[in-house]
């Protein structure tokens, strides 16, 4: 089934693909940037998660309708494993705890943007699609959150 899509349609998407381009950069870069070896690999984790995203938009920018969720039980626990570490030593990793405010505030932002693209699509289709990156998007913050907050980098009282 070819996916037709009109001129805000394609807009949107691009502006998404650049999102998930600059999220790619972003997790690669942190994951060799990390002191942690376990933020390293839930850096590298979400970068191959964002690749995906990326993919799944251009796939749909060609007019396909691409398949979705077929890794994601590996993956979450993947995430789930990396993000529920202990404390560590107060004043160590410092830099490792600005990565990851910087990667939760880029997860917040692109987030929102899905939001607005998934109400702009007339395909349910890709509005399944759409959402279904979203959701992931929100489990990368949640992800993030949760080591932040293991570590004591992180306070949301």
């Amino acid at each position: 089934m070819a996916i037709q899509l009109g001129q805000k349609e394609r807009m949107l998407l691009e502006d998404q693909k650049k999102h998930e381009e600059i999220c790619i950069k972003k997790y690669n870069n942190y994951a060799a940037q990390a002191s942690d070896p376990q933020l390293k690999q839930l850096f590298s984790t979400y970068a191959g998660q964002e690749q995906q995203h990326y993919d799944t938009i251009n796939q749909i920018l060609a007019g396909q309708m691409p398949g979705m969720g077929q890794q994601k039980g590996q993956q979450q626990q993947q995430m789930q494993q990396a993000a529920s570490m202990g404390r560590l030593p107060a004043g160590s990793y410092q830099n490792d705890a600005a990565l990851c405010n910087d990667m939760l505030m880029t997860e917040k932002y692109v987030s929102n943007t899905y939001d607005t693209a998934i109400f702009e699509m007339a395909d349910t289709n890709v509005r399944q699609a759409l959402n279904h990156i979203q959701k992931e998007e929100q489990q990368h913050g949640e992800g993030i959150f949760n080591y932040m907050k293991n570590m004591g980098m992180y306070q949301p009282q």
